[in-house]
């Protein structure tokens, strides 16, 4: 990993959720998490979740969404800067095809969804990542159903296997960030 101790920790205050004094039994999304779910109209618990579950790392004892992340073609990549996150993401267009690449917080698929942004590095801004994870995660939703059917497509829009494994690890995150053991599907259809 090449991010260094100072660039983590600036980069964790501004999108990773630190909460004073350690751990609590409920966490609160950072605010970036609630601006971008707000607008798009999706709990900002479900956002954060996700984010935990794609960019998350370790950073003193605490799993925190990481703003340049990379996962290339399987293999995931963390940058200590925006600049260098940005050169890494120039090389892997280079050695992959753009649908094998995934950036930012909530890992937006530079291939599938190429139409939601103009340059591959506009994806490692935290705040257009957010909204963009946000967007889609609204899209893939149908008002009364299960909130973790909306992250299983989030994750892999045809379901199946991979969309069931994803929505059982983001599910024990979303339980996390609420404080609560286990979910029911009640209490993921009405998130706040």
């Amino acid at each position: 990993m090449a991010a260094a101790a100072v660039g983590r920790r600036g980069a964790a205050l501004l999108v990773g959720g630190w909460l004073a004094g350690g751990a609590l039994a409920q966490e609160i999304p950072p605010p970036a998490y609630q601006l971008a779910a707000q607008r798009a109209g999706i709990p900002a618990t479900v956002l954060y979740a996700v984010a935990l579950q794609e960019s998350g790392v370790q950073l003193n004892g605490r799993l925190v969404p990481w703003p340049w992340s990379l996962n290339v073609a399987g293999a995931s990549r963390r940058y200590a800067t925006r600049a260098e996150a940005c050169a890494g993401l120039h090389q892997a267009l280079r050695d992959v095809p753009p649908t094998r690449i995934d950036a930012g917080l909530g890992q937006i698929n530079l291939g599938y969804q190429k139409q939601r942004y103009r340059h591959s590095c506009d994806l490692l801004d935290p705040y257009r990542n957010l909204a963009i994870a946000a967007e889609i995660l609204h899209e893939q939703h149908t008002p009364g159903e299960d909130w973790l059917l909306a992250i299983g497509r989030y994750h892999r829009p045809a379901g199946g296997a991979p969309a069931a494994r994803y929505r059982h690890r983001v599910d024990q995150h979303l339980a996390r960030v609420l404080g609560i053991p286990r979910l029911d599907t009640t209490a993921r259809r009405d998130l706040p």
